[in-house]
């Protein structure tokens, strides 16, 4: 993984914080969606997805194994989906927010994700990332070495297991998706957070209880589920290669500055082709932290125009797998740690 987040326009004695913050006047430039264009990658999007769905669904009467693999394959088009709603999400799909809202509470459907709850939780993400003191919601649980040092034995034991990537990658997604989505556990106290998760619930079980009268409970067992799960998996990784690489950033409240964070925070996962394009480029998620107000199919614009961002925080697939291997974050030396590191260092 290579580092290279020079700031062309900025004097050589402004600190790392201005830079990052510089680059939010250059980005504006590329904030505005193009209409057409936001409906034509959902039309390439969903229109393929139906259609794989109902192949599988033919296919359940002649190969359950048939079906399976196919509903596998169409978790690559969910992902796209999820992604389209999370640019929703962040008004940047379409100029007019009620339309990305009701885009993205329509595709929250598919994807199982109430939309309004997911966009509170996304937005405070974003604007707590890298924050020592305000984790928590939205991210995957990261402690420091100290924290870590500090827990009995039963708490450095359920750390360990959450980490697992059994668990972060298989089992977390599957609990997030099917269970967790469904009540609003984050925003107990809040009606309009519960009604997002309640209409959501409702119309999954609307969807699913049409599938069961048409076609039986095969469809939703060979279909519905390996499809949710193979999106929720892949997306979960996705997430997860996001932040957490061994040269992330994070700060304690006093010297965490946004900018910063996002640039430095932020990895740019390099793909074929192919997964950039089902990830709904994704990948280029320095920028997009950056700012976020950039349509997905824009963010391509950016690294074109711009060789020091098209650098930065650069990791490609194979770099990448060495990131599951990274549990702890070590205020000293300023990087991921696995925990064998950790004992190598300190001893415990």
């Amino acid at each position: 993984m290579t580092s290279n987040t020079s700031f062309e326009g900025a004097r050589p004695v402004e600190s790392a914080k201005v830079a990052a913050a510089n680059w939010v006047k250059v980005l504006a430039k590329y904030r505005d969606p193009d209409p057409a264009r936001s409906a034509f990658e959902i039309a390439v999007s969903i229109i393929p997805f139906l259609g794989i769905w109902a192949l599988a669904w033919w296919l359940v009467d002649y190969s359950y194994l048939a079906a399976v693999a196919l509903a596998c394959v169409n978790g690559l088009f969910l992902v796209r989906l999820f992604c389209i709603q999370h640019d929703c999400g962040h008004g940047s799909f379409f100029a007019n927010r009620t339309l990305s809202d009701w885009t993205g509470r329509l595709l929250g459907v598919l994807t199982l994700t109430p939309y309004d709850i997911w966009r509170r939780s996304h937005a405070m993400h974003h604007s707590s990332a890298g924050n020592l003191d305000k984790r928590g919601i939205g991210d995957v649980i990261t402690l420091t070495v100290e924290e870590y040092r500090a827990r009995g034995w039963l708490g450095r034991l359920g750390y360990r297991a959450y980490r697992n990537p059994l668990v972060l990658f298989v089992l977390g997604p599957a609990y997030v998706f099917l269970l967790e989505n469904r009540i609003p556990y984050n925003f107990m106290g809040e009606g309009r957070y519960w009604l997002s998760a309640l209409a959501t619930n409702a119309a999954i079980a609307l969807l699913i209880a049409g599938i069961i009268y048409f076609g039986g409970l095969m469809p939703v067992l060979l279909i519905f589920i390996p499809t949710t799960l193979m999106a929720a998996t892949l997306g979960m990784w996705l997430f997860y290669v996001q932040h957490q690489f061994e040269e992330t950033h994070w700060d304690q409240a006093d010297d965490w500055a946004l900018h910063e964070a996002a640039l430095h925070g932020s990895s740019h996962y390099v793909m074929p082709a192919i997964l950039q394009w089902f990830s709904a480029n994704i990948g280029i998620h320095h920028v997009h932290h950056l700012y976020s107000r950039i349509p997905f199919y824009r963010l391509t614009e950016v690294l074109r125009d711009h060789a020091e961002l098209a650098q930065a925080q650069r990791m490609t697939i194979a770099e990448s797998l060495a990131c599951a291997r990274l549990h702890l974050w070590d205020e000293r030396q300023r990087r991921l740690l696995s925990f064998r590191q950790m004992r190598a260092t300190y001893g415990v």
